[in-house]
Protein backbone atom coordinates (compact mmCIF):
# COMPACT_ATOMS: atom_id res chain seq x y z
CA UNK A 1 0.00 0.00 0.00
CA UNK A 2 1.39 3.39 -1.00
CA UNK A 3 0.13 6.20 1.18
CA UNK A 4 -0.58 9.64 -0.19
CA UNK A 5 0.23 11.47 3.04
CA UNK A 6 2.97 10.67 5.55
CA UNK A 7 3.73 11.94 9.03
CA UNK A 8 6.37 14.21 7.46
CA UNK A 9 3.59 16.06 5.61
CA UNK A 10 2.17 17.29 8.92
CA UNK A 11 3.42 20.71 10.05
CA UNK A 12 3.42 19.69 13.69
CA UNK A 13 4.76 22.98 15.03
CA UNK A 14 1.96 24.94 13.34
CA UNK A 15 -0.63 22.39 14.45
CA UNK A 16 0.46 22.58 18.09
CA UNK A 17 0.50 26.38 17.95
CA UNK A 18 -3.09 26.32 16.73
CA UNK A 19 -3.98 23.71 19.34
CA UNK A 20 -2.81 26.06 22.07
CA UNK A 21 -5.24 28.71 20.79
CA UNK A 22 -8.06 26.16 21.00
CA UNK A 23 -7.12 24.98 24.48
CA UNK A 24 -6.81 28.53 25.81
CA UNK A 25 -10.46 29.16 24.85
CA UNK A 26 -11.96 27.28 27.79
CA UNK A 27 -15.18 25.66 26.65
CA UNK A 28 -17.09 24.24 29.58
CA UNK A 29 -20.26 22.77 28.09
CA UNK A 30 -22.74 25.05 29.94
CA UNK A 31 -20.86 28.15 28.71
CA UNK A 32 -22.43 28.46 25.26
CA UNK A 33 -20.73 31.79 24.54
CA UNK A 34 -17.29 30.29 25.16
CA UNK A 35 -18.05 27.25 22.99
CA UNK A 36 -19.20 29.60 20.23
CA UNK A 37 -16.01 31.65 20.48
CA UNK A 38 -14.03 28.54 19.71
CA UNK A 39 -16.48 27.61 16.94
CA UNK A 40 -15.79 31.06 15.44
CA UNK A 41 -12.08 30.25 15.34
CA UNK A 42 -12.64 26.79 13.86
CA UNK A 43 -14.93 28.23 11.21
CA UNK A 44 -12.36 30.88 10.27
CA UNK A 45 -9.61 28.28 9.88
CA UNK A 46 -11.89 26.07 7.76
CA UNK A 47 -12.95 28.91 5.47
CA UNK A 48 -9.36 30.00 5.01
CA UNK A 49 -8.64 26.49 3.74
CA UNK A 50 -11.46 26.73 1.20
CA UNK A 51 -13.80 24.39 3.04
CA UNK A 52 -17.56 24.92 3.23
CA UNK A 53 -19.08 25.69 6.63
CA UNK A 54 -22.63 25.52 7.93
CA UNK A 55 -23.59 26.81 11.36
CA UNK A 56 -26.67 25.55 13.21
CA UNK A 57 -27.71 27.89 16.06
CA UNK A 58 -27.56 26.32 19.49
CA UNK A 59 -30.63 25.15 21.36
CA UNK A 60 -31.37 24.05 24.93
CA UNK A 61 -28.84 26.57 26.22
CA UNK A 62 -25.89 24.97 24.39
CA UNK A 63 -23.57 26.42 21.76
CA UNK A 64 -23.85 26.20 17.98
CA UNK A 65 -23.16 23.09 15.91
CA UNK A 66 -20.54 23.69 13.22
CA UNK A 67 -20.39 21.55 10.08
CA UNK A 68 -17.31 21.70 7.85
CA UNK A 69 -17.81 20.07 4.47
CA UNK A 70 -15.52 19.27 1.59
CA UNK A 71 -16.39 20.84 -1.78
CA UNK A 72 -18.76 18.73 -3.90
CA UNK A 73 -20.94 19.15 -6.98
CA UNK A 74 -24.24 20.95 -6.40
CA UNK A 75 -27.05 18.52 -5.69
CA UNK A 76 -24.69 15.61 -5.06
CA UNK A 77 -26.29 12.82 -3.03
CA UNK A 78 -23.17 10.66 -2.82
CA UNK A 79 -22.63 8.90 0.50
CA UNK A 80 -20.13 10.66 2.76
CA UNK A 81 -17.39 9.96 5.25
CA UNK A 82 -18.70 11.51 8.46
CA UNK A 83 -16.21 12.75 11.06
CA UNK A 84 -17.49 13.51 14.57
CA UNK A 85 -15.77 15.86 17.02
CA UNK A 86 -16.80 18.06 19.93
CA UNK A 87 -15.53 21.43 21.14
CA UNK A 88 -16.90 21.37 24.69
CA UNK A 89 -15.00 20.10 27.74
CA UNK A 90 -15.78 19.23 31.35
CA UNK A 91 -13.39 21.89 32.66
CA UNK A 92 -14.73 25.16 34.08
CA UNK A 93 -13.27 28.54 33.18
CA UNK A 94 -10.09 29.27 35.10
CA UNK A 95 -8.75 25.72 34.96
CA UNK A 96 -5.92 26.68 32.61
CA UNK A 97 -4.75 29.41 35.00
CA UNK A 98 -4.97 27.30 38.12
CA UNK A 99 -5.18 23.51 38.16
CA UNK A 100 -4.08 22.59 34.61
CA UNK A 101 -1.84 25.14 32.86
CA UNK A 102 -0.63 24.63 29.29
CA UNK A 103 2.81 23.09 29.53
CA UNK A 104 5.03 20.51 27.89
CA UNK A 105 7.04 17.96 29.85
CA UNK A 106 8.99 15.72 27.50
CA UNK A 107 6.50 14.05 25.16
CA UNK A 108 3.53 15.08 27.31
CA UNK A 109 1.56 18.21 26.48
CA UNK A 110 -0.91 19.32 29.15
CA UNK A 111 -4.03 21.49 29.13
CA UNK A 112 -7.76 21.38 29.87
CA UNK A 113 -9.58 19.44 27.16
CA UNK A 114 -6.40 18.81 25.18
CA UNK A 115 -6.93 15.03 25.27
CA UNK A 116 -10.71 14.98 25.38
CA UNK A 117 -10.82 16.12 22.67
CA UNK A 118 -9.47 19.38 21.26
CA UNK A 119 -6.41 17.66 19.83
CA UNK A 120 -8.56 15.14 17.97
CA UNK A 121 -10.90 17.85 16.72
CA UNK A 122 -8.01 19.90 15.32
CA UNK A 123 -6.30 16.82 13.88
CA UNK A 124 -9.51 15.98 12.00
CA UNK A 125 -9.70 19.49 10.53
CA UNK A 126 -6.01 19.45 9.58
CA UNK A 127 -6.39 16.00 7.99
CA UNK A 128 -9.40 17.22 6.04
CA UNK A 129 -7.43 20.21 4.73
CA UNK A 130 -4.60 17.93 3.59
CA UNK A 131 -6.95 15.44 1.97
CA UNK A 132 -8.90 18.08 0.05
CA UNK A 133 -5.68 19.70 -1.22
CA UNK A 134 -4.14 16.39 -2.32
CA UNK A 135 -4.62 15.32 -5.94
CA UNK A 136 -8.28 14.88 -6.78
CA UNK A 137 -9.20 14.84 -3.10
CA UNK A 138 -11.26 12.31 -1.11
CA UNK A 139 -13.12 9.61 -3.01
CA UNK A 140 -16.20 10.34 -0.91
CA UNK A 141 -17.36 13.76 0.30
CA UNK A 142 -16.28 14.48 3.87
CA UNK A 143 -18.54 16.02 6.53
CA UNK A 144 -16.89 17.07 9.78
CA UNK A 145 -19.26 17.96 12.62
CA UNK A 146 -18.16 19.88 15.72
CA UNK A 147 -20.64 19.40 18.57
CA UNK A 148 -21.09 21.81 21.52
CA UNK A 149 -22.58 19.45 24.11
CA UNK A 150 -21.09 15.96 23.88
CA UNK A 151 -19.93 16.03 27.50
CA UNK A 152 -23.55 16.44 28.59
CA UNK A 153 -25.05 13.77 26.35
CA UNK A 154 -25.31 15.59 22.98
CA UNK A 155 -28.91 16.46 23.81
CA UNK A 156 -29.06 19.32 21.29
CA UNK A 157 -26.82 17.66 18.71
CA UNK A 158 -28.23 14.18 18.37
CA UNK A 159 -30.85 14.98 15.74
CA UNK A 160 -28.30 16.58 13.41
CA UNK A 161 -25.77 13.78 13.97
CA UNK A 162 -28.43 11.26 13.00
CA UNK A 163 -29.48 13.32 9.97
CA UNK A 164 -25.89 13.33 8.66
CA UNK A 165 -25.52 9.64 9.55
CA UNK A 166 -28.33 8.65 7.24
CA UNK A 167 -26.20 9.78 4.29
CA UNK A 168 -22.91 8.38 5.61
CA UNK A 169 -20.99 5.32 4.43
CA UNK A 170 -18.58 5.58 7.37
CA UNK A 171 -18.32 7.41 10.67
CA UNK A 172 -14.92 8.25 12.16
CA UNK A 173 -14.99 9.61 15.70
CA UNK A 174 -11.93 11.53 16.87
CA UNK A 175 -12.37 10.93 20.56
CA UNK A 176 -8.94 10.26 22.11
CA UNK A 177 -7.07 7.01 21.76
CA UNK A 178 -6.51 5.13 24.98
CA UNK A 179 -4.18 2.79 26.80
CA UNK A 180 -1.19 3.26 24.54
CA UNK A 181 -2.98 4.18 21.33
CA UNK A 182 -5.82 1.68 21.11
CA UNK A 183 -8.90 2.75 19.18
CA UNK A 184 -12.50 2.01 20.07
CA UNK A 185 -14.47 -0.51 18.02
CA UNK A 186 -17.47 -0.88 20.37
CA UNK A 187 -19.10 1.01 23.23
CA UNK A 188 -21.77 0.20 25.77
CA UNK A 189 -25.10 1.95 25.68
CA UNK A 190 -25.65 4.61 28.30
CA UNK A 191 -28.87 5.25 30.23
CA UNK A 192 -29.48 7.98 32.78
CA UNK A 193 -32.27 8.06 35.34
CA UNK A 194 -33.49 10.57 37.89
CA UNK A 195 -35.54 9.01 40.67
CA UNK A 196 -37.57 11.00 43.18
CA UNK A 197 -38.80 9.13 46.25
CA UNK A 198 -41.68 10.80 48.10
CA UNK A 199 -42.81 9.93 51.61
CA UNK A 200 -44.35 11.96 54.43
CA UNK A 201 -42.68 14.36 56.83
CA UNK A 202 -43.16 14.33 60.59
CA UNK A 203 -41.35 15.37 63.75
CA UNK A 204 -38.61 12.81 64.39
CA UNK A 205 -38.99 13.11 68.16
CA UNK A 206 -42.66 13.63 68.95
CA UNK A 207 -44.50 12.01 65.99
CA UNK A 208 -42.08 9.64 64.20
CA UNK A 209 -44.90 7.15 63.64
CA UNK A 210 -46.68 9.65 61.40
CA UNK A 211 -43.77 9.92 59.01
CA UNK A 212 -42.79 7.83 56.01
CA UNK A 213 -39.07 8.16 55.41
CA UNK A 214 -38.17 8.78 51.77
CA UNK A 215 -34.50 8.29 52.66
CA UNK A 216 -35.14 4.84 54.08
CA UNK A 217 -37.13 3.87 51.00
CA UNK A 218 -34.35 5.27 48.79
CA UNK A 219 -31.78 3.19 50.67
CA UNK A 220 -33.73 0.06 49.76
CA UNK A 221 -33.81 1.19 46.14
CA UNK A 222 -30.05 1.74 46.09
CA UNK A 223 -29.54 -1.89 47.06
CA UNK A 224 -32.04 -3.06 44.44
CA UNK A 225 -30.38 -0.98 41.74
CA UNK A 226 -26.82 -1.95 42.62
CA UNK A 227 -27.88 -5.61 42.66
CA UNK A 228 -28.43 -5.32 38.89
CA UNK A 229 -24.68 -5.06 38.33
CA UNK A 230 -23.38 -8.03 36.36
CA UNK A 231 -19.71 -7.88 35.43
CA UNK A 232 -19.89 -11.09 33.39
CA UNK A 233 -22.57 -9.58 31.14
CA UNK A 234 -21.02 -6.13 31.05
CA UNK A 235 -23.85 -4.44 32.99
CA UNK A 236 -23.07 -1.59 35.39
CA UNK A 237 -25.65 0.28 37.44
CA UNK A 238 -24.37 3.10 39.63
CA UNK A 239 -26.29 5.37 41.99
CA UNK A 240 -24.07 8.38 41.53
CA UNK A 241 -25.77 10.94 43.78
CA UNK A 242 -28.39 10.81 46.51
CA UNK A 243 -29.86 13.69 48.46
CA UNK A 244 -32.83 13.86 50.79
CA UNK A 245 -34.36 15.36 53.88
CA UNK A 246 -34.54 18.86 55.29
CA UNK A 247 -33.07 18.48 58.76
CA UNK A 248 -31.79 16.12 61.41
CA UNK A 249 -35.03 16.10 63.40
CA UNK A 250 -37.49 15.64 60.54
CA UNK A 251 -38.58 12.36 58.98
CA UNK A 252 -37.61 13.06 55.35
CA UNK A 253 -40.45 13.53 52.88
CA UNK A 254 -38.34 13.45 49.74
CA UNK A 255 -35.12 11.93 48.42
CA UNK A 256 -33.57 12.27 44.96
CA UNK A 257 -31.14 9.95 43.18
CA UNK A 258 -29.19 10.08 39.93
CA UNK A 259 -28.48 6.70 38.35
CA UNK A 260 -26.02 5.77 35.59
CA UNK A 261 -26.50 2.54 33.60
CA UNK A 262 -24.18 0.91 31.04
CA UNK A 263 -25.36 -2.01 28.89
CA UNK A 264 -23.57 -3.94 26.10
CA UNK A 265 -26.40 -4.56 23.64
CA UNK A 266 -30.04 -3.83 22.86
CA UNK A 267 -31.41 -7.04 24.36
CA UNK A 268 -29.66 -6.43 27.68
CA UNK A 269 -30.70 -2.79 27.59
CA UNK A 270 -34.36 -3.74 27.26
CA UNK A 271 -34.08 -6.17 30.18
CA UNK A 272 -32.18 -3.94 32.62
CA UNK A 273 -33.99 -0.72 31.81
CA UNK A 274 -37.30 -2.54 32.08
CA UNK A 275 -36.41 -3.65 35.61
CA UNK A 276 -35.43 -0.12 36.62
CA UNK A 277 -38.58 1.42 35.20
CA UNK A 278 -40.70 -1.23 36.99
CA UNK A 279 -39.28 -0.52 40.46
CA UNK A 280 -41.94 -0.27 43.19
CA UNK A 281 -41.64 0.84 46.82
CA UNK A 282 -42.26 -1.68 49.60
CA UNK A 283 -44.30 0.84 51.62
CA UNK A 284 -47.64 1.72 49.97
CA UNK A 285 -47.37 5.22 51.44
CA UNK A 286 -44.17 5.85 49.44
CA UNK A 287 -44.31 6.92 45.79
CA UNK A 288 -41.63 6.91 43.10
CA UNK A 289 -41.14 9.20 40.12
CA UNK A 290 -38.71 7.65 37.64
CA UNK A 291 -37.63 9.70 34.62
CA UNK A 292 -34.96 9.21 32.00
CA UNK A 293 -33.91 6.29 29.85
CA UNK A 294 -31.41 5.34 27.18
CA UNK A 295 -29.31 8.36 26.26
CA UNK A 296 -26.86 6.62 23.94
CA UNK A 297 -27.76 3.30 22.27
CA UNK A 298 -25.30 0.39 22.42
CA UNK A 299 -22.53 0.44 19.81
CA UNK A 300 -21.53 -3.18 19.08
CA UNK A 301 -18.93 -3.88 16.39
CA UNK A 302 -20.76 -4.64 13.15
CA UNK A 303 -19.44 -6.59 10.18
CA UNK A 304 -18.96 -3.28 8.38
CA UNK A 305 -17.13 -1.98 11.42
CA UNK A 306 -14.80 -4.99 11.33
CA UNK A 307 -13.98 -4.37 7.66
CA UNK A 308 -13.39 -0.68 8.35
CA UNK A 309 -11.06 -1.55 11.23
CA UNK A 310 -9.06 -3.97 9.06
CA UNK A 311 -8.68 -1.34 6.33
CA UNK A 312 -7.65 1.29 8.88
CA UNK A 313 -5.16 -1.06 10.53
CA UNK A 314 -3.47 -1.59 7.17
CA UNK A 315 -3.02 2.16 6.66
CA UNK A 316 -1.84 2.56 10.26
CA UNK A 317 0.82 -0.14 9.80
CA UNK A 318 2.32 1.85 6.91
CA UNK A 319 2.60 4.80 9.32
CA UNK A 320 4.31 2.75 12.01
CA UNK A 321 1.17 2.39 14.13
CA UNK A 322 0.12 -1.03 15.38
CA UNK A 323 -3.61 -0.61 15.69
CA UNK A 324 -5.53 -2.48 18.37
CA UNK A 325 -9.27 -2.22 18.89
CA UNK A 326 -10.98 -2.22 22.29
CA UNK A 327 -14.51 -2.09 23.66
CA UNK A 328 -15.28 0.49 26.34
CA UNK A 329 -18.04 1.39 28.75
CA UNK A 330 -17.88 5.09 27.94
CA UNK A 331 -20.33 6.58 25.47
CA UNK A 332 -19.69 8.94 22.56
CA UNK A 333 -21.46 10.31 19.52
CA UNK A 334 -20.32 7.15 17.74
CA UNK A 335 -23.10 5.33 19.60
CA UNK A 336 -25.61 7.22 17.46
CA UNK A 337 -23.99 6.43 14.12
CA UNK A 338 -23.44 2.75 14.94
CA UNK A 339 -27.07 2.37 16.01
CA UNK A 340 -28.12 3.54 12.54
CA UNK A 341 -26.01 0.86 10.88
CA UNK A 342 -23.10 3.08 9.83
CA UNK A 343 -19.67 1.38 9.95
CA UNK A 344 -18.05 3.28 12.83
CA UNK A 345 -14.55 3.61 14.29
CA UNK A 346 -13.91 5.65 17.42
CA UNK A 347 -10.93 6.79 19.45
CA UNK A 348 -9.03 8.03 16.39
CA UNK A 349 -7.69 11.13 18.12
CA UNK A 350 -4.39 11.69 19.90
CA UNK A 351 -2.97 9.24 22.41
CA UNK A 352 -2.61 10.40 26.00
CA UNK A 353 -4.41 10.11 29.31
CA UNK A 354 -6.17 11.96 32.13
CA UNK A 355 -9.53 12.74 30.53
CA UNK A 356 -11.79 14.74 32.85
CA UNK A 357 -8.98 15.28 35.38
CA UNK A 358 -6.42 17.96 36.24
CA UNK A 359 -3.70 15.67 34.85
CA UNK A 360 -4.91 15.66 31.24
CA UNK A 361 -2.29 15.37 28.51
CA UNK A 362 -1.51 14.08 25.04
CA UNK A 363 1.63 12.46 23.67
CA UNK A 364 3.03 14.90 21.12
CA UNK A 365 4.60 11.99 19.26
CA UNK A 366 1.12 10.62 18.47
CA UNK A 367 -0.17 13.75 16.74
CA UNK A 368 1.51 13.64 13.31
CA UNK A 369 1.09 9.92 12.54
CA UNK A 370 -2.54 9.90 13.64
CA UNK A 371 -3.31 13.04 11.66
CA UNK A 372 -1.78 11.34 8.63
CA UNK A 373 -3.89 8.26 9.34
CA UNK A 374 -7.06 10.35 9.28
CA UNK A 375 -6.03 12.12 6.08
CA UNK A 376 -5.30 8.84 4.28
CA UNK A 377 -8.60 7.39 5.45
CA UNK A 378 -10.45 10.36 3.98
CA UNK A 379 -8.59 9.91 0.70
CA UNK A 380 -8.98 6.15 0.41
CA UNK A 381 -12.44 5.26 1.76
CA UNK A 382 -14.69 4.66 -1.24
CA UNK A 383 -17.78 2.93 0.08
CA UNK A 384 -16.59 -0.54 -0.97
CA UNK A 385 -14.90 -1.70 2.25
Amino acid sequence: MTLAISSDDIDQAALLSELRRWVEVETHTPDADAVNRLADRVEAVAKQAGLVTERTPGTMGFGDILAVRSPRPAGSNQKSTLILAHLDTVHAAGTIKNQLPWRQEGDRLYGPGIYDMKSGALMALEAMKLAVRHGSGPKLPVDLLFMPDEEMGSLSSRALIEAYSRNAAYALVVEPARDGGKIVVARKGVAMYDIIVRGRASHAGTRPQDGRSAVRAAARLVLELEALNDAARGVTVTVGTIHGGTGRNTVPAECQMQVDVRVPDEQTAAEILGKIEALKPVDPDITLEISGGLNRPPFPQSEGGKRLFAHTAGIAAELGITLEGVSTGGGSDGNFTAALGVATLDGLGADGAGAHTFDEYIFVSSVAPRTALLANLMLMLDGKE
